[in-house]
Formats: C-alpha cells, structure tokens, sequence
C-alpha cells in the first residue's frame, strides 16, 4: 500500500519551550496526542490509540524546535518506506505567533481526514497547555 504526505500548519497560543516537552515526552504526548505513551529501555515510543499499540523511535530532534518519529516497519514495504510525522515549532518573526508545523507521512490518503484528525489533536493540545 502506498504512502501519503500530509502537511498543515496551526497557529497556537504558547511558547515554543512551553509546547516542546508535549512533543518529545511519553507523559506530555499522552497527554493529547495518544490514549496513552510508554518508552521502553531501547527508547522505542508505544503509541496506544484504541487499544492498539503503535511503535516509534524518535529519529531526530532539536529541542525546542523540532522532533521527528519513524514507526517501526511490521513488513518489507515498511521498511522500504517507513511511515513517519514531525512535529516543528516555527514561529513567526513579524508577529510573533507560534505555529505548529505537521509532517505526516502514512497510509491515510483522505487529505480532509487527515487534516480534521490533526486538528482534533492540536485542539486537545490547546486544551491542555491553555493556548
């Protein structure tokens, strides 16, 4: 099955040093991104999204800038392609808004889906930092 990449951007009201500990923490993703996070000893993020459990390893990061996670291939085209989403802080210079840039590279190929799915995370986000 082919991947697709999905980009949006959502403006929120909080500091880049605010925001980054929800991004690269089991606890702060848990928190609005995930029913529930774990890290294992080999630094293997769980995802756990209706009961299923979805493995992740943070491939790069920049703190208070940017991280980025690789699901862990379960077949040869995984491997191949490996699905991914980076989560970027970038704010901008003029007016000082901050912006929550999204990467998501998947198998979901409904554009409109995708970018109501993100917007639901962002607004649970929102919620829990008060932005």
């Amino acid at each position: 099955m082919s991947k697709y990449l999905f980009e949006g951007d959502f403006e929120i009201n909080a500091s880049k040093q605010m925001l980054y500990p929800y991004f690269n923490s089991a606890s702060g993703l848990s928190q609005w991104f995930a029913d529930d996070v774990n890290i294992d000893e080999d630094k293997v993020y769980n995802f756990i999204w209706d009961g299923e459990d979805h493995r992740a390893k943070m491939v790069s990061h920049r703190t208070n800038h940017y991280v980025k996670f690789e699901f862990v291939p379960e077949t040869d085209d995984d491997k191949e392609d490996p699905a991914h989403f980076e989560l970027r802080l970038e704010m901008n210079e003029i007016t000082g808004s901050v912006y929550i840039k999204i990467t998501d590279y998947s198998e979901m190929e409904d554009v409109d889906e995708l970018y109501d799915l993100w917007q639901g995370l962002i607004d649970n986000l929102k919620e829990t930092v008060g932005g």
